[in-house]
């Protein structure tokens, strides 16, 4: 095993600022992960050539592929660098910022896109909190499931960095928001505010501009079924514009 470990990192000063690779040549230790070796050049801002730099910033929070903020571009692939492990990597290691998003720093980025995606559909269950409303309603075993799953989202954008869909020149909001529409519609309480989840759909930059290219699946790291949401919320949007534009005989005049 190298004694050393040798890091090729793109870094950018600014938003408006070019960016250029540094490289970096940092001592081995066993079971590092990417976050270990970016904290390694924190704590010594030296390059390979000796020469003192800028130590590189990135997000991070929980380290446990659970909050995801440190999603980056690990050579060449999106993914969460608390769980990318050093000795699986071929070196030089290449750390990129995710490039749907907009740059603050090195490889911090701006997520502010999903989650205005996910205000625009009410990603939650509307109570007020003023008083206790006991025990909500039970959902049955199977539903329950289903919603466990897509619960696990952690908003860290690696569905929308593989989705060439998603780009400066578009609107679409990607697959995490579109899942999470179908799992807040899925709870008893949530549901009530179903139709208005599914008009945020069927707006502009909605389900309809997705590609079905599948690379959100693939890739993302909670193994969560995106593309079954995105059919299911095809489904569930087309029977509500039939509605919408016939009416319903269950609504009650």
């Amino acid at each position: 095993m190298a004694e050393t470990i040798k890091l090729s990192i793109k870094r950018q000063e600014s938003p408006d600022a070019s960016s250029y690779w540094e490289d970096f040549e940092i001592p081995y230790r066993p079971n590092m992960n990417v976050i270990s070796a970016l904290m390694e050049i924190q704590r010594n801002p030296v390059n390979s050539k000796g020469e003192k730099t800028t130590p590189v910033t990135w997000d991070m929070s929980c380290l446990e592929e659970v909050c995801g903020a440190c999603s980056m571009v690990i050579n060449g692939n999106a993914r969460q660098s608390c769980t990318a492990l050093i000795d699986q990597y071929e070196q030089p290691i290449k750390l990129e910022p995710m490039s749907t998003f907009p740059i603050v720093r090195d490889l911090q980025v701006d997520r502010s896109r999903m989650f205005d995606s996910l205000k625009r559909v009410k990603a939650w269950v509307p109570i007020d909190g003023t008083y206790d409303l006991g025990e909500g309603p039970r959902m049955p075993e199977k539903k329950r499931q289903v919603a466990y799953e897509l619960s696990k989202c952690m908003t860290c954008g690696v569905c929308l960095e593989v989705c060439p869909n998603v780009n400066s020149k578009s609107e679409f909001m990607g697959a995490a928001p579109i899942s999470q529409v179908r799992l807040f519609n899925l709870h008893p309480t949530g549901s009530m505010n179903k139709n208005e989840r599914l008009d945020a759909l069927m707006g502009k930059g909605g389900i309809a501009e997705c590609g079905m290219a599948q690379n959100c699946v693939k890739a993302c790291p909670k193994g969560i079924p995106l593309t079954t949401s995105i059919a299911a919320m095809q489904r569930e949007t087309t029977f509500h514009m039939f509605k919408s534009f016939f009416g319903s005989d269950h609504e009650v005049e």
